[in-house]
Order: structure tokens, then sequence, then C-alpha cells
């Protein structure tokens, strides 16, 4: 069997498997495509006078076979046995295969060595190769990339900053230790005001998402803004919520501000089923200590922890920490609006600097939040602007809760007393 010789070969698949992180055998892979378009790119060549005969599809039933130890490949044709050729290339007559094979029939196949002489290959043929195979090994490398962090999509991984393109931090991230790093793109809208992207500089980063497909650029784009940071470092932070003893129900995050007058924020939502354990407490820690932790890796950025409630009103209430609410009322519950009623001194922090304080509380707790001043506040006109909606219910709740009080007391009547050693009398 003929051969193309490749000094060398054995060396070069050593030297792009280490320098591209790829294996050897997806490099072999990569090669055996690019050398197999440069014989489809060989045979082109010779038809250059005339009409290409060659389709889509015509070279899908040829293949590249590479011989590593002798340093050089062969290219390989499977042809159907028929008993009159129309297209050499993809059939072979059975007169002809019968001499070297008496046991053949029409209908099977054979595999035969065309491979070209080696100063037949040609320039434009080497140059094909050597082009594709450049492509090849980036799909390759966007193949293993999408395999090695698919399955930590929406984890935190640890980066470092490598260098700046346009407006976007290109990071090193890896998916695990002793594994080789992979270039992550941190855009813009992604990145925190406080943060300092110099050169080296390390920082937990969220993985957002996997890039599929063509793209020019990292497969891997993430994120310091996300929310899943900071329920990843609370976790990380607090012992009670790796044990799921106290769970982060809802986060609001406002990590790029409307305005450079106002600093980063998040509201963060906690609950436990343990009644002797208080779940605000335990994401502050001792003297602040967990929530410190975070804040720091959050570059100062300002954080809320309230406690959940299944009542709207109280849940609201807490979502506007650190301001005192006076009452809290359910306007509207199908739409989910409501007016909370602060004194006037309350009434700025209750807002907050440019309104970002009730802001992260209406979207922390999914209602429409109206902050009131509860000395202006005229029940009336909201009565009659409103209807009776929120009042009645207000009615209907206490009416409930009477009714409950009084079945509780007609069943202590009914019930049969006791004597001391728990008989009936």
């Amino acid at each position: 069997m003929s051969m193309v010789r490749l000094p060398g070969l054995s060396e070069m698949i050593s030297t792009i498997s280490r320098e591209r992180n790829l294996p050897k055998h997806a490099v072999q892979s990569a090669l055996q495509e690019a050398l197999l378009k440069g014989y489809e790119r060989y045979r082109r060549t010779l038809h250059m006078d005339s009409t290409d005969p060659f389709d889509e599809h015509y070279f899908d039933n040829f293949d590249v076979e590479l011989d590593v130890e002798d340093e050089g490949f062969r290219v390989l044709s499977t042809k159907a046995i028929v008993e009159e050729v129309d297209n050499s290339d993809h059939q072979i007559a059975l007169t002809e295969v019968l001499e070297v094979a008496p046991e053949a029939q029409l209908g099977d196949t054979v595999v035969l060595d065309v491979t070209p002489e080696q100063s037949d290959f040609g320039r434009m043929a080497a140059i094909q190769t050597k082009q594709v195979l450049a492509q090849k090994l980036r799909d390759q490398q966007r193949k293993l990339v999408q395999e090695e962090f698919q399955e930590l999509e929406k984890t935190v991984l640890q980066a470092r900053v490598l260098r700046f393109e346009r407006r976007s931090v290109i990071m090193a991230v890896a998916s695990g230790f002793g594994q080789p790093e992979v270039e992550a793109e941190l855009p813009k809208r992604e990145q925190l005001p406080n943060d300092n992207y110099r050169a080296n500089a390390t920082f937990k980063v969220f993985l957002k998402r996997v890039v599929d497909g063509p793209h020019r650029g990292p497969q891997l784009v993430v994120s310091r803004t996300d929310a899943g940071l900071v329920v990843y470092l609370f976790a990380n932070e607090v012992p009670e919520i790796e044990d799921e003893v106290v769970r982060i129900i809802a986060v609001a995050r406002e990590a790029n501000p409307p305005s450079r007058h106002v600093g980063p924020r998040t509201k963060i939502a906690v609950d436990t089923l343990e009644r002797d354990v208080d779940p605000v407490g335990a994401c502050i820690g001792a003297r602040g200590s967990r929530i410190q932790a975070v804040v720091n890796e959050l570059r100062g950025e300002k954080i809320d922890v309230i406690r959940w409630s299944p009542d709207p009103g109280i849940y609201i209430s807490n979502a506007l920490s650190p301001a005192r609410v006076d009452e809290v009322h359910l306007i509207n519950t199908e739409d989910r609006q409501a007016h909370v009623l602060v004194s006037e001194d309350q009434l700025s922090l209750a807002i907050g600097k440019e309104g970002q304080n009730v802001r992260l509380a209406a979207r922390l707790t999914g209602w429409k939040i109206d902050i009131k001043d509860s000395a202006k506040y005229d029940y009336a006109a909201e009565l009659k602007t409103h209807g009776n909606q929120a009042f009645e219910q207000e009615e209907d709740d206490d009416a409930e809760e009477y009714e409950a009080e009084m079945e509780l007391e007609e069943d202590e009547k009914e019930a049969p007393e006791l004597a001391e050693d728990g008989e009936e009398v």
C-alpha cells in the first residue's frame, strides 16, 4: 500500500496536544478530517479546466488512515461491487474483484487504497489541509470545553484576570483542581462597579452559560452581578444553608444601579422550619462575621437579610427593612398591589436613595408597593378609589379570626371534664 510521508508526524501530534490541551486522539481525528479535505482539494484541482463533477456528499465514502509509527497517511475508498461500473470512485466491477477474492458477490463492498503519489498531492492541497486542521482543532477544543463545563453551568468558579478586550474582561477558569485553564468572558454588564480588574487578580464568578455552536471568542460567559453568586457565597459561609436547615427563598439584586450615586445592593429572604433556629441571625453570624465575608467578596455591596413570611403583609413589611412599617394594606390581591404606611421620619428610609429600597422590596416580594405617609393617609379616599376589596379583606380576616375563637370556646364547653386520673365524670 502506498503512503504519503509526513516527517515528524508523531512529534507534531504531541506538540499540538500539549499546546492546545487536547488529547492525542482528538488531534489525530482533526488531522484525519483535514487530510481528507486536502485530498478533496487535490481531486478538484484535477478538474479545474472542466465542470466540477463533485457534489457535497461525493467524498463521503473516502477515509484517511494515519500511520503514526511510519509517519504518513493513506487515503482509502469504500466501493460497491457492481456488474457495470458507472463511477469508479464509488464502484468496482465484480470481474475485477473475483480475481483476488473468489467469494465476492454483487452488492458487497470493498475498501481500496487510492492514495495519490507524494509529488501529486500538491501545494494547494497542503495549504487546504493546514487551514482545515486549524479549524478542526478549534472545533475539538470547543467541543471539549462544552462537555467539560456543561454540568458546571449555574455554579461558581474561581477566575483569574488575563486581559481586556473592548469592554469585556477575559478570565481564566478551570473545571477542577489540576484541570487546564479555559478562557471565559466577563461582559461589561456582568461586572461589579467596585471591582478592580487588574491582571492576575482573582475573583469568584458565576458561570452564566456555555455558548454552543460557532462563536468567536471564549465559549464561557461568567458574571459577577448574578443573584446566583450571592446565593453561593451565603451557602459557603452559612453551614445551616448547606445543611438545608435555613432556606433561601428569594433574592433581589441590583448590582449595577441606574445611577452612579447609588451603590450596589441586595435583599435576600430566608426561612427555616426549625423553631429554635433564627434564619436571619444564622446568615449574619456572630458580630456580623458571616455576612461581612460575603460583603467583602462583593467589594462592599450592601446586603439586607430579611425573614420570609407566608403572610404578604408581614413579608412586605420585612422586605422594606431597615425602615419601620406601621401598616400594610393589600389593595388588590389579584394584581398584587399594596399600600405601605410609614411615619414621616421613615419615608426616605423606606423608599431608599433614588427609590432603590422599595424597588428591591417589590422585586423580592413580587408585589407592587406604594409607600404612604401614615399621618396623611386618607382611608375614605382610598376606599372610594380602590373599592371595598382591601378593607373588606381585612374585615374578612378579622371575622374569620373571631369565628375561630368562638368555635374554640364552644368546643371547650362541650368537652367532657376529666377527673384527676383522666376518666370522664
